[in-house]
């Protein structure tokens, strides 16, 4: 879009130019009319670069503006989606967590009831 627009502006501005110079050359009328033409002539050529700038500037400033949500949208799904996944694995840790809880007072009981076994052999040995 923005090289297109450049070619567009640099076309306009070399026809104006041709265009004035051609219109010098074989100008049929007095020094000052074809002045006043010329004048009339680049003005409208400025009207027109000026409506092309603006109209490339509204065009890129709304191009930036769906950029920025666009971006902003990915930006906030991302973040939503590993949040989610931290929920995920924070659960599987807490899981595991009291599996290996219950595990270890299973076996804290085992030894326990190991050191009784011991102590009440060597009591009755």
């Amino acid at each position: 879009m923005a090289s297109n627009t450049g070619q567009t502006l640099l076309a306009l501005l070399t026809g104006a130019a041709i265009g004035a110079g051609i219109g010098i050359l074989y100008a049929p009328d007095k020094g000052s009319k074809t002045r006043d033409k010329i004048d009339k002539e680049r003005k409208k050529a400025q009207k027109r670069l000026n409506k092309q700038y603006q109209s490339t500037k509204s065009n890129l400033t709304d191009q930036a503006q769906k950029a920025r949500l666009n971006f902003e949208q990915k930006l906030e799904d991302t973040l939503s989606s590993a949040s989610y996944k931290a929920d995920d694995i924070l659960l599987a840790m807490e899981d595991k967590l009291e599996a290996l809880r219950k595990q270890n007072a299973k076996l804290q009981k085992d030894v326990t009831v190991e050191k009784a076994k011991t102590t009440a052999k060597k009591a009755t040995a």
